[in-house]
């Protein structure tokens, strides 16, 4: 009997015990989900079953929310800015009396060429026609024979004047005609002066005017002291045979005599005169040896060589805004017939000044009177000069008589 009060109290606890512990799982299972809301520290089993002071809650910021900048808009690029250059003029129409420069050589005498067309760009009575090859030159006739084809060149074209430049792909072992000679030997440069010679023969002999241009400094020091004999061969042989020799030397050297890749141009400005390998030419540098040549070649074709040569006509052509004019406007044109430099009777006379004898003067001048006589002729009056004496009027006599 007495165990069934503790048995009843047991049972009791028990229930009790088991309906707490399924309160504090549905409160866990709250404030979990709380917690995952509020951002609350989370609390003990003891102060979920008895109670307890509120546990300080933490002070958590507010996760940093990323601001992402507004997308960029894409703008269309500005329109590129299109310059428009000057309508270039058109070339000079030659004459058909041109006179004809031919220029023969290797691959310097091919700028040489191009130099000479600008610098007579502008000219009608001048054209100039280049024949080069690139490797060619006077020891290799193996691979082009100038001495054969020079000739028929001056055949076709009947040139006025013949220009040379040849020589920097002559420093090589001369074969040909029973000769095989090192370059720099004594026999290989008496066997190329012969060719210079009989080369600049071809063009003299025909009475055409002859320049041979000679061989400027290059990058290479042993290039350099070749060009510098062969400059003297060629200026002595072309000379002997009527030719002219033009030095471009110190066209492409600097005040010491040493090579230069970059100098002064034909306007004086500071420009890139020879390529990378010392060898070649810019287009300045063509230019420039085109400069040297141009002044002799002017004074070889005089006047047939300057820009303003016009061809004249035998017709009475009237000028161009004369031509539409109505027939009451021209009526009102005067014209006047040529007047010649030996025409006496423009100014009047029978004859040109100084013909006639001098008159003979009755009256003798001031200057005959000064110098044979001694007598001056009296100043006028009031002038600075005129030293006489003011005449003074005698005072009217008023008098009472």
């Amino acid at each position: 009997m007495r165990n069934r009060p503790a048995r009843a109290t047991m049972a009791a606890a028990k229930a009790i015990l088991t309906t707490l512990l399924a309160a504090c799982f549905a409160l866990a299972c709250l404030l979990t989900a709380a917690e995952a809301q509020e951002q609350r520290p989370r609390r003990t089993l003891l102060q979920m079953l008895f109670g307890g002071p509120e546990p300080d809650v933490l002070y958590r910021p507010a996760p940093r929310r990323l601001i992402r900048p507004p997308p960029r808009k894409r703008t269309a690029p500005p329109p590129r800015q299109v310059v428009v250059q000057p309508d270039a003029p058109p070339p000079v129409q030659k004459l058909p009396d041109a006179k004809t420069i031919l220029v023969v050589g290797d691959f310097l005498a091919g700028g040489l060429g191009d130099g000479l067309d600008d610098a007579f760009s502008t000219s009608p009575g001048v054209v100039v026609q280049t024949r080069s090859t690139v490797a060619s030159g006077l020891v290799r006739q193996d691979y082009y024979n100038w001495p054969q084809q020079l000739p028929a060149m001056m055949d076709q074209l009947k040139p006025a004047m013949v220009v040379v430049m040849i020589g920097a792909n002559d420093r090589q072992q001369m074969i040909g005609d029973g000769l095989n000679e090192k370059f720099g030997t004594d026999p290989w440069y008496l066997a190329y002066e012969e060719r210079v010679q009989q080369f600049g023969k071809l063009v003299t002999s025909r009475h055409i005017p002859l320049l041979w241009v000679g061989l400027p400094p290059f990058g290479s020091d042993q290039m350099t002291a070749d060009a510098v004999k062969l400059n003297q061969l060629y200026q002595s042989q072309v000379e002997s045979v009527g030719g002219e020799f033009i030095d471009i030397w110190d066209g492409f050297t600097d005040q010491n005599g040493e090579f230069i890749v970059t100098g002064s141009d034909i306007n004086g400005q500071q420009v890139r005169l020879r390529t990378a390998d010392g060898i070649n030419l810019t287009a300045a540098g063509k230019r420039k040896v085109a400069f040297y040549v141009e002044k002799p070649t002017r004074r070889l074709l005089g006047d047939q060589a300057s820009p303003d040569i016009t061809r004249l006509d035998t017709g009475n052509q009237l000028p161009a805004e004369q031509v539409n004019l109505p027939p009451a406007e021209m009526e009102k044109i005067t014209r006047t017939q040529p007047m010649g430099l030996s025409d006496p009777n423009l100014d009047g006379g029978a004859q040109l000044l100084g013909g006639a004898p001098a008159r003979d003067s009755i009256t003798p001048s001031p200057r005959d009177l000064l110098v044979e006589k001694g007598q001056m002729a009296p100043a006028p009056t009031g002038r600075v000069d005129d030293y006489r004496l003011p005449v003074v009027a005698a005072p009217a006599d008023n008098s009472i008589k």
